[in-house]
């Protein structure tokens, strides 16, 4: 694939150390990978995963639910304004081509039925299980590492591009 592969990364506001390190280790995988980071820009899995990718001089965009910066993590390298809170969830999973879900609660569960509803798969460790339930529908893969998760994220990524072609006609 000659561009670069855009891949959410969705879980815990308030995660534990164990999910803490698997955040930031996707993050650093995913930047050694070339791909662009797209999350909710807050703290928890959003700050650890924004620091991994800052850390491998990676791209990392942050969705902000408020109409300021005041409350963005310090590790994004651009970050949007949206003024409307959870609903910027959505825009989370639109600008993604694939998702990685990091522990989580019920805002992950919305983000990850949300792809999954959109076509998008969904790579979740210690994560809601979710269920593909109609043939056009993304999938949940349960992996166990960072290093599962951003392989077989950036492959499902490439997967959903080729399915969609109209998705990359935009992008130079």
């Amino acid at each position: 694939m000659s561009r670069r592969l855009y891949i959410g990364v969705i879980g815990g506001s308030e995660p534990g150390e164990k999910h803490r390190k698997i955040a930031y280790d996707v993050g650093i995988k995913l930047a050694e990978k070339n791909a662009v980071v797209i999350c909710g820009g807050l703290s928890g899995v959003m700050e650890e995963v924004s620091r991994g990718v800052r850390d491998n001089n990676g791209t990392v965009i942050g969705i902000l639910p408020g109409e300021t910066r005041n409350n963005e993590n310090g590790y994004l390298t651009y970050s949007i304004t949206t003024g409307i809170g959870y609903a910027r969830n959505f825009f989370v999973v639109r600008a993604s081509e694939a998702l990685i879900a990091i522990d989580g609660s019920n805002g992950t569960l919305s983000e990850g039925s949300f792809a999954i509803s959109e076509g998008k798969d969904v790579i979740g460790i210690d994560s809601h299980v979710l269920k593909k339930t109609k043939t056009n529908e993304g999938n949940y893969y349960p992996v166990d590492s960072a290093e599962e998760a951003v392989s077989l994220a950036m492959e499902c990524a490439e997967k959903f591009i080729r399915k969609r072609p109209h998705v990359s006609e935009y992008v130079s």
